[in-house]
């Protein structure tokens, strides 16, 4: 789902000048679209060869929420970005609307839509892990899991079907300042802002609550063990250091885009050429930087890429590691479930959720 700058449209207001700028930042465009999607395909490959296999400290129903979220954020480099690609080397200025736009904004907005879902679910499932962790097998069993993975990719195509219809309810044109397709949000006012109604601001609210309850929970939890233990030098705040960037990222990556459609949807007009172009495309970097906020923090994660790594390198070339003298890789133990009964095993789906925030324990696995 991004925003639009009807300025950008085909036969609406353009002169020479401008279809000489636009074409020449095209270039430049495509190669920042281009590197955006070797970066989220190479980073979200990575996770997925770790997390296909055990991670101590990561359960079950986290290694679903997380296979989710990665599956989301591999459509970026695979679906969205190859098509609005392939949009922008055959599409001409002077062409207007067809059904193939309609398609491409389709699988942009149906992309964009599962990614916040499926982040919210990662949200409310360790919030329920760490505020409710002896009713979590009945809270959120296998089946409820799975569900709510399906609900996260099942409802955004059925609220975005329209968008795919050529005579539909929503106009879709070719923007060429910020290269994809996108639906005319200012030609169906009401259905643009039920988008958001439905889309961004549940999930915004669902992570914003969690986090905010999981952030005060941490602080609440490393207070009392600064005064019960009265050290002088506290650990590392893991939750302002995990939870604070997730946010800020999230709302970074998705907040102008969300502010351009609206925007253009109550009035009708277009912003600048590149900050429609940044704000497009901010959500998609959100692809990436989840490789890193989800996963690569988490030292239990690096851990057990690390040890595949190093038999990925010895069975490709085993003279390697006397070559260069490297050692065995030391293998990563289960997280523990109690420590002296001050400590819980972290089983949630990201580095910020159960435990892992509020024991100095587990603060080591990060």
């Amino acid at each position: 789902m991004s925003g639009t700058s009807n300025g950008t449209f085909p036969g609406e207001g353009y002169n020479l000048d401008v279809l000489r700028q636009l074409e020449a930042h095209r270039p430049i465009k495509m190669a920042i679209i281009l590197a955006l999607g070797v970066m989220i395909t190479l980073g979200n490959v990575a996770v997925v060869t770790v997390i296909s296999s055990a991670v101590p400290g990561w359960s079950r129903n986290s290694r679903y929420f997380l296979l989710s979220l990665t599956g989301a954020d591999s459509a970026f480099g695979l679906v969205v970005m190859p098509l609005n690609l392939c949009v922008s080397l055959v599409k001409d200025y002077n062409d207007g609307p067809d059904s193939f736009c309609h398609v491409v904004a389709f699988f942009n907005a149906a992309v964009y839509s599962t990614c916040m879902y499926t982040m919210a679910s990662i949200s409310l499932e360790r919030y329920v892990a760490v505020f409710y962790p002896l009713q979590y097998a009945s809270l959120l069993s296998r089946r409820r899991a799975l569900l709510l993975i399906a609900l996260a990719w099942g409802f955004p195509p059925v609220l975005l079907a329209p968008v795919s219809w050529p005579q539909g309810i929503v106009e879709v044109r070719f923007s060429a300042a910020s290269l994809v397709c996108n639906p005319t949000y200012s030609s169906n006012v009401a259905y643009s802002l039920a988008l958001t109604a439905f889309i961004f601001f549940p999930c915004s609210a669902i992570m914003t609550f969690c986090n905010l309850r999981l952030w005060a929970a941490a602080k609440r939890q490393r207070l009392k063990i600064r005064m019960r233990s009265r050290a002088v030098r506290n650990g590392p705040d893991v939750a302002s250091r995990v939870l604070v960037p997730v946010m800020t990222v999230y709302y970074a990556c998705w907040t102008p885009c969300m502010v351009i459609l609206i925007y253009n949807a109550t009035s009708g007009s277009g912003v600048p050429e590149w900050v429609e172009f940044v704000a497009v495309w901010l959500p998609t970097s959100n692809g990436f930087l989840n490789c890193i906020f989800y996963f690569w923090i988490n030292k239990s994660f690096r851990r057990k890429f690390h040890v595949l790594l190093h038999k990925l390198c010895l069975g490709l070339c085993p003279s390697a590691e006397k070559l260069l003298g490297c050692a065995k890789p030391v293998g990563t133990s289960a997280a523990p479930v109690w420590n002296n009964n001050n400590s819980l095993s972290e089983r949630s789906s990201s580095v910020s959720s159960t435990c892992t925030l509020l024991t100095i324990a587990a603060e080591t696995y990060i």
